[in-house]
Order: structure tokens, then sequence, then C-alpha cells
């Protein structure tokens, strides 16, 4: 057996010998590479070849111990290494032919097939696939060798005397009869018995050529690894087998003929000088197939595609879903990209500006998704901006690595995930176009990791299960430890009569980029976040700002993840009593002719105090039931096409049979569609579907009274008209009911 490592610069005469030309490139002084990595049976040798990957080079040396030139011999191992570099190549292999299986199956990009060579054999199946088939049916059928062995072997060398008397003559000695050829109670050919010989001698066999150990063979006496080949070479062993193939009755058994006669048929046409194909299985980019093995550990393959294949042509290797960083309720999207081997010149310039650009694309898919369906992308719990500050959520954006130690070799379950430091010596770096603004658009912040190679193979050949989630969490974990130690974060809630909209709105440039809303706490009660870059040039700005927030805010340092109000005070804001009439703020509805009044109900107090925001229920809205698509016989529900046409700039709301008794105008700040879950959040009995809810930032009056009555009866009379159903009508047409 040998052992080549790709990209090494071999003696060209050397490499010559064991493959064909087209295998590998000349370089100067003599020297020749190989681009390849994987499996080779070599006519030339003839021997098997092994191709790993170059990050088995550790510090200049194969495995971190041996010149690259002196493994090509894999006997000038040590033997406590045979095994394990066996073992190695063999998960290489597997890997390799799981990529293949994977982009034959579900890619349709044909540049990606040219990477890989595949020559195989009659059976489909290579030398190594027939070996690790073997292997496996012997750790899967240990007992049952066992219970064939006791069973056949139990009395079978104990005379059967009636046949021995009946059938033998004996010799007279000293007047005592002896029998010279006694009957055993078995005497029959055990076929079962000669093909566990034939398996354990061809394991044996196998053994010698790939130096792994194989477990003894129940006492049986094995043929010799030259009886085996002559077998090959004669053709015996598939004439052998093939007389004996109706002798097998058990599913074990006929299953291990299968095996047997599949290793000499294959091995046969290997070594007959008939056979001009060589087999291989063979990569050359073998970062295209570490890409699909972190991909199958960290990716998402149930994502739109536009998000991992963008407008501009460029291509995302790593996309998915997880919780934001600075609360876990909602979600954000992580993007990676992966570099197999570690080469100070991998993560340059060009890397790193085509990563923040893999980040600015998501962030506009996202943008676009929202402006174009505010409720759809909702629905999606994906937070990407902020329409009360204008910030922006912090997407997390990395670089991973293949990363291998000496120590390593052996060690296939250890993640070992570490944070790598920059080409600058910092643990990231930061993209932006205003300093200190973390919630900006712009500001993007890109980390680089290096993960245990043999875990990331590990995973792909066997499957990732429960560690995709331990990966993705420590990802997250790191990326905030990171933030944390460049920002201070801040949790604020507004003091006591502060409106924090208008406390934004008047300082505005102040606070953009550094004030957002991430939290979803269902609490009347609103929480705002604060970052503020740690570097002491900005001291004095900090400073500033701090002192601007506690004029409006409660204000108090809150770490990535913790809970805000852990750390706020609790704030009641005091309650909006009726105001006498003439110190209501006056509209006139002739200013509004187009614009729209909704004329709504409350079926009794305790809805009134929900609807107000009075006893911590309620946060000043009134809500309206949507219809689903299809039917809805639900009463008073309306279509969510019709109320988006609707420009709704003031609420009239009176209780329901009772509309001479008066009404209360107020002034609509703004409207948001609340799901079932949001509105038990808020506390609202029942609720059933979505609803769109206007939210009021004041109470008004109006200029001149209207009829409701009139309004109310003259609703009556259409022909779809639900009682209790809320009215629209636009100034025009409220005009016509002043009294």
């Amino acid at each position: 057996m040998k052992i080549l490592i790709e990209q090494y610069g071999y003696d060209k005469d050397r490499l010559s010998i064991i493959l064909d030309p087209h295998y590998f490139t000349e370089m100067r002084d003599g020297k020749a590479k190989i681009p390849y990595v994987g499996y080779f049976l070599s006519r030339k040798i003839p021997d098997t070849v092994f191709i790993l990957p170059k990050v088995f080079i550790i510090y200049g040396k194969a495995f971190g111990e041996y010149e690259l030139e002196e493994i090509i011999d894999f006997d000038n191992l040590k033997q406590e290494h045979k095994a394990n570099v066996f073992s190695l190549s063999v998960w290489i292999y597997r890997a390799i032919k799981l990529y293949f299986q994977r982009k034959d199956k579900a890619s349709d990009e044909a540049e990606i097939m040219q990477n890989v060579v595949s020559h195989q054999g009659p059976s489909n199946e290579t030398m190594i696939d027939i070996v690790l088939s073997l292997l496996k049916f012997d750790k899967e059928h240990k007992s049952l060798f066992t219970y064939i062995t006791r069973l056949k072997h139990s009395g079978q060398n104990k005379i059967h005397w009636q046949k021995t008397i009946s059938k033998t003559k004996a010799l007279i000695q000293n007047g005592v009869p002896v029998y010279l050829n006694p009957h055993t109670k078995q005497k029959d050919i055990n076929f079962d018995e000669e093909l566990i010989v034939l398996f354990y001698s061809v394991l044996n066999y196998l053994a010698q050529e790939f130096k792994f150990n194989v477990r003894p063979a129940f006492g049986y006496e094995l043929l010799k690894p030259e009886n085996i080949q002559s077998m090959i070479e004669s053709g015996k062993g598939v004439r052998v087998l093939r007389q004996n193939r109706r002798k097998y009755f058990t599913d074990e058994m006929v299953q291990l003929w299968n095996l047997l006669f599949t290793f000499f048929e294959q091995s046969q046409y290997v070594q007959s000088k008939d056979n001009q194909d060589e087999q291989a299985m063979l990569v050359r980019e073998f970062n295209l197939v570490f890409e699909d093995m972190i991909d199958s550990l960290i990716g998402d393959n149930n994502l739109d595609h536009r998000l991992k294949k963008h407008k501009d042509g460029k291509i995302i290797d790593h996309i998915y879903r997880d919780n934001s960083l600075i609360e876990d309720k909602k979600q954000i999207y992580f993007i990676g990209d992966s570099k197999y081997y570690k080469d100070d010149n991998d993560i340059g310039p060009d890397s790193i500006y085509k990563q923040f650009t893999y980040a600015k694309n998501v962030i506009q898919y996202n943008i676009d998704f929202f402006n174009q369906d505010p409720e759809a992308f909702e629905r999606t719990n994906l937070q990407y901006r902020d329409n009360t500050t204008e910030g922006y959520n912090i997407t997390p954006n990395f670089f991973i690595r293949g990363h291998l130690q000496a120590e390593q070799l052996n060690n296939y379950s250890n993640a070992n995930l570490q944070l790598e430091k920059m080409i600058d010596g910092k643990s990231h770096r930061i993209s932006y176009h205003f300093e200190n603004r973390l919630f900006d658009r712009d500001t993007l912040i890109l980390q680089t990791y290096n993960i245990n190679f043999l875990f990331v193979l590990a995973c792909y050949v066997l499957g990732a299960g429960e560690r995709t989630q331990e990966i993705r969490k420590i990802f997250r974990e790191n990326i905030k430890k990171v933030l944390q130690e460049q920002y201070d974060f801040y949790a604020m809630t507004p003091r006591e009569e502060i409106n924090a909209e208008e406390f934004i709105k008047d300082n505005f440039q102040q606070l953009l980029g550094k004030v957002y809303t991430p939290y979803d706490i269902p609490d009347t009660q609103q929480y705002f976040a604060l970052a503020l870059d740690k570097d002491k040039k900005y001291n004095d700005e900090n400073e500033y700002i701090l002192n601007l927030v506690d004029t409006g805010f409660y204000c108090k340092q809150c770490s990535l993840g913790q809970d805000p109000r852990t750390v706020l005070p609790t704030v009641v804001q005091p309650e909006r009593a009726i105001q006498p009439v003439s110190l209501l703020t006056t509209h006139h509805i002739q200013r509004y002719p187009t614009q729209h009044f909704l004329i709504g109900c409350y079926h009794s107090k305790e809805q009134l105090d929900w609807i107000m925001g009075k006893n911590d229920k309620g946060t000043n809205l009134y809500n309206v039931r949507l219809k689903k698509r299809g039917s809805d016989v639900r009463d008073g529900a309306l279509s969510p096409t019709y109320l988006a046409s609707l420009d709704v700039k003031f609420v009239i709301l009176y209780e329901y049979n009772a509309e001479n008794k008066g009404y209360r105008v107020f002034h609509v700040h703004h409207h948001a569609t609340l799901d079932e879950e949001r509105m038990k959040k808020a506390l609202y009995p029942n609720p059933q579907g979505n609803y769109l809810c206007y939210v009021f930032d004041e109470e008004v009056q109006l200029s001149t009274r209207i009829s409701l009555h009139d309004i109310i009866t003259d609703a009556k009379l259409l022909p779809d008209y639900i009682d209790g159903t809320p009215i629209f009508e636009t100034g025009d047409e409220l005009m016509k009911y002043i009294v």
C-alpha cells in the first residue's frame, strides 16, 4: 500500500513509477504534484494507493511526524500508526464516495461532477468497498459465528457404536475387540464451516495488504495468504463458490457467500491481464468535498435558493437560521464560508470583501421581502429591521477552516471549534460606514474559526445528528462573546410620561445605529437595546449618548441574551384620564377628505379596559379580525386586502347598542398585524386567527359632532353588513352625518 498527499512536490521519477502521467502535474526541478485526493488501484505497481488531503501535513511533516517521501511506502510507518493511517484513508475514501453520490442525485452542475474520477469495476464496487463490507459483516455477526462453531462441534467426535459394530471389522487384541475406523456422529462436509474458514482466510489475506487488525478465527486452520492469491489468479475462488451456492440456506450465510463471491470476482478482474481499467475514486478539488462536509454539518438545505445563489452571481457556501444574538425569540440568518486547509493566503482582502457582500445580499433579500409583504415576513419570525429606531439586527458572518493537530489524529468526536485571530491580530474584522453604530445596516462583523477536520469528516460519513445544534450553539455563543468584548450593551425603558417614539424621533441623528428594539416581550412596557463601542476614542461620544438617553429612559447595562426586565424597573405610565373637551386636540373632519375614520364598538367595561391599556392589559389599540383565505365564518372578519387599501387616521369608539350615549375619538399612530400568539401575549381573551390592530397615540376631539345612530342605521341597510362590524368612512362621507 502507498500513501501520497495532494499538492506536495514529489520527485517526478518516483511518482511515475506509481501513477500514470495524467494523474499528476509536472513542476520545475524534476518535481511533480498530485491535484487529486482519494483511492487508486495502480496497475503499474500493482498496489493500492491512497492520496490524502494536505490537511494531514502538520508542521511540514505527514501527520506531524514523517517526511512525506518517507511514507510513500506504507511499511515505513511505525507499527502503532499503521492501523490508524489505514482508518484515516478509508474515512477519506468514504467521504469522497458520499460526495459523489450526493452530487449525482441532487446536483445538475456538470462542472462539479467533472472533478470526480470514478472507475470501479463489474460489480460497481471498488476493493475498498468490498473490504469495508467484509469487516462490517464480521463485526455484526460475531455471535453467529460462535453459535455455528459450537453447534457443529458439539458431539462431533462422539462414536456411533451401533454403526461401528455392524459395518466395520474389529481386530482382537488380548481378547479385546479394537475398531480402527469407528463411525462418528458427523462425517458429512460442513459447508457453513467451510465458508467461515474461507471468510477468515480472506480477511487475513486483506489484513496483510491493508494493515488492519482482524480478530482470531475460533481455532480454525486458515488458508495461507498465498493460497488465497492463487485462488484469485487461477479463478478457483469463483468456481468453488459457484459450485456451493445452493448449499446455504440461512440469510446470513447467503449474504456471506455473496460478499466472498464479489471479492473473488472483483479481485480476479482487477488482476487479470485483460483488464485495462484502473480502479479509482478520486476528487480533483477536495475543497468542494470539505464545503459539502461543512454544509451537511451546519447548513440548511430547505431555504429559498435565492438566499444561497444571489442575483449578482455570488454563491454562499453555508447559510442557516438561528436565534438572534441579543435575544432568542426572533431569528436571523448565519452566513459562513469554508476553507478546508489553513493557509495564510486563503483569507485575504478579496475573501473578506466577498463575505461582507454575501451578508449585504442576504440583508437586502429580507428587506425586500419585508417591504413586499410585511404580514408574511412577520410570520417567518425573522427580524432584520426595526421601524421605530430604524436600527438593524446583527448579522453573524464567519469563515470556518479545517484544522488538525497531531494529538487529534485519533479523535473523531471532538468538535474543537476555536476562534482564530485574523491577519491583523484581532479576533474579528468589522466593516462599517459610520463608526460606533453597531445596529447600522452597513456594520458587519466577520470571524474565523478552526474546526477539527476529523470531527467534520466523521459527521459527514456517519451523519451529524444532534451535533448540528451543538456546533451552531458554539458559533452563536462565540459571536456574542466577541461582541461583548468590543461593545457595552444596555437595556432601556422609557421613564414615566415619556413617549419613546417621539423621544427617538427628536434625537434621531444622535441615536441612529446605536439603539434597536430586539425584544419580543408580552408587556405594555417598551424595551430597547443600546450598544456603544468600548474604544477609548468614543468615550466623549458615549458619555453624551448616555446622558441624553438618561433624560428619557431608565438605562442599565444588560448583556446579550439577558432579559431586560431583570435589570430595569417596572414603569407604570400614568393613566390617561378623560380630559375636558376644551383640553383635547381638535381635528377638523374636512381636513381629511380621503383618509378614513373607523367607527368601532366595545361590548363591556372589561373590553374597554383592555383597549385603553388599563390594569396591565392591552396596549392602547383597537383590533379588527382578519379573514383567512377562502371562507371565514367568524363574525366581523374583514379582508386583509380591503383593510390594506384604507388610510385610517382616527378611531371613533362607542359602546355596543348605546351609540346615543356618546363616543370617544383617538388618533391612530400606526397599525400592525398580530397573530393568535401575539394577541395571547397581549392578554386578549380567546384570540382566533390574525388581527389588524390600530394603535393610538392620543385621545382627540372632532371640531363638529356627528350622529353615530345615523351612521349605524345606514350601515345596517347594506346587504353584507354584520351587526357590530367596524364601519369605515372617509372624511367626505362623514361630513354627511354632522349634526
